[in-house]
């Protein structure tokens, strides 16, 4: 079975130098390993809420700007959180975890070496992972990366979405200062043959006039009522 990665392009603000810019990190999909997501249930998270208000080695950042998947599939990010981490041993871990309901799944992980030990030790490795990362005096520094606004992609679409409206408000602008061939500004009514699709016209050919009550269409003859 190949190996399957998410990714995640965040903010850096931690790095003055980097504020606006995106960083790539790759994670190794749990299928990778599993096969099924392993269920995180919610008293990690809330122990890990806790740490974060009672220790400085501990932060929430609002980040994630982009989660896509195997296939470059992209997510709703404000579904996921990112864990990153080092302990007192320089060891790293880095959790991608997406919400659902009270609980979270595990759906990614970092690096190779963390990936090596939950494949030979299976969700035991992944328990004491947890325990480890909810001790401070342990913990180097945890930061969780959570969804900053809007995705890229979404951005990108109502930017997109945006131009659109304007273009045409812009054309729709321009025919307003241009007056039809019969004199009318923009005219929003416009009658036609139900047989021919011409406009119908009254008998001076002006578009849009009534005679005697009616409309005539001025090439194949039919008239109708107003």
């Amino acid at each position: 079975m190949p190996l399957e990665y998410y990714k995640i392009f965040t903010l850096t603000p931690w790095d003055n130098l980097k504020t606006n810019e995106l960083t790539q990190i790759r994670v190794l999909s749990l299928k990778s390993i599993f096969k099924t997501y392993p269920v995180i249930e919610s008293a990690f998270f809330n122990d890990l809420s806790s740490k974060v208000n009672n220790n400085y080695n501990y932060s929430w950042i609002k980040s994630v700007k982009r989660v896509t998947g195997p296939n470059n599939e992209d997510y709703d990010i404000s579904n996921f959180n990112f864990l990153w981490a080092f302990d007192v041993q320089n060891r790293m871990f880095q959790f991608l975890f997406q919400k659902e309901d009270e609980q979270g799944i595990l759906a990614g992980i970092a690096p190779p070496e963390l990936a090596k030990l939950f494949s030979a030790y299976g969700k035991e490795a992944i328990l004491k992972t947890l325990s480890l990362l909810n001790e401070p005096s342990q913990i180097k520094f945890l930061m969780i990366l959570s969804p900053k606004g809007k995705s890229i992609v979404q951005e990108r679409q109502l930017f997109q979405l945006n131009k659109q409206q304007y273009d045409r408000m812009k054309f729709i602008n321009m025919l307003k200062k241009k007056p039809n061939i019969s004199g009318i500004w923009y005219p929003i009514y416009e009658p036609r043959c139900p047989v021919c699709n011409e406009l119908l016209m009254d008998l001076s050919g002006l578009d849009l006039k009534v005679v005697f009550g009616q409309l005539i269409c001025p090439r194949c003859g039919y008239k109708k009522a107003k």
